[in-house]
């Protein structure tokens, strides 16, 4: 399944790309592009290298062999910044700071780029109403927040300045099923609207298949299939791929 159309620059690509960590394969000759506004995600056991594809693709990490490219250029050391400033990045548990409040830890990017208050308290109001927190959630502390609360203001802090890019690394995977369920619906809705260029890792295959029509199955460090659900239940590439679907507890019927 082809990413992008013939001639048109990805928003992100990696091309041959191999990396260790240590005596750790992590990569392994890894080629996948992922196009400008499309949503992807990237399904695999603990280990596979689900994110090692974003930490080299956010430029946390840099390949032992291959390239990243951003928007059709190789990525060059002196781009970091300025990537980081155009991709949201979403962890599990949100990564909050705890000595700030929730607004202080939405303004402290945009306060560095020069910002004024007013600017950050309404952008910050703006994606509250996206992300159903109510107001009064900007002046409490991390502390004060559930694990759903404090997904959604790191989901809120990925956003602030409105990047073209969201890289989420299993968003949702230390939440209760109840608050997971009711994410999932305001991840996908987001998507949906934002219009963004979206990559999401899980392990769950029923969550991929809500948030991305494109399923990317990764296993100790190579892309074992590049598909739809239905390609993976129906014409699956190999009996591994076979076996981790069927391993899931449960799969909705339908996913439209």
């Amino acid at each position: 399944m082809p990413a992008t159309d013939a001639g048109a620059a990805s928003a992100f690509a990696l091309e041959g790309v191999g990396k260790h960590y240590g005596a750790v394969l992590a990569l392994d000759d890894v080629s996948l592009s992922f196009a400008p506004g499309s949503t992807t995600a990237l399904i695999g056991s603990s280990g596979a290298g689900k994110s090692t594809v974003l930490r080299l693709l956010l430029g946390l990490d840099w390949p032992d062999r291959g390239v990243v490219k951003t928007d059709g250029r190789i990525l060059a050391r002196a781009d970091v910044l300025a990537l980081r400033r155009r991709v949201g990045y979403v962890i599990q548990d949100g990564g909050l700071f705890p000595h700030l409040t929730v607004l202080g830890n939405l303004a402290l990017l945009p306060r560095h780029l020069g910002w004024r208050s007013e600017q950050v308290l309404a952008r910050a109001q703006e994606l509250a109403g996206l992300t159903h927190l109510s107001q009064d959630v900007l002046t409490r502390y991390p502390a004060e927040l559930s694990g759903g609360q404090r997904q959604r203001v790191a989901l809120m802090r990925g956003l602030m300045l409105d990047p073209d890019a969201l890289l989420l690394d299993e968003p949702l995977g230390a939440l209760d099923p109840l608050v997971r369920h009711e994410l999932q619906d305001v991840l996908r809705q987001l998507f949906d609207q934002l219009r963004k260029t979206v990559i999401v890792v899980t392990h769950d295959v029923a969550e991929a298949a809500w948030f991305a029509q494109r399923l990317v199955l990764l296993r100790d460090g190579r892309v074992i299939q590049d598909g739809s659900l239905d390609d993976l239940c129906q014409r699956p590439a190999d009996a591994f791929v076979t076996r981790f679907v069927q391993a899931q507890r449960s799969l909705p019927g339908s996913f439209a």
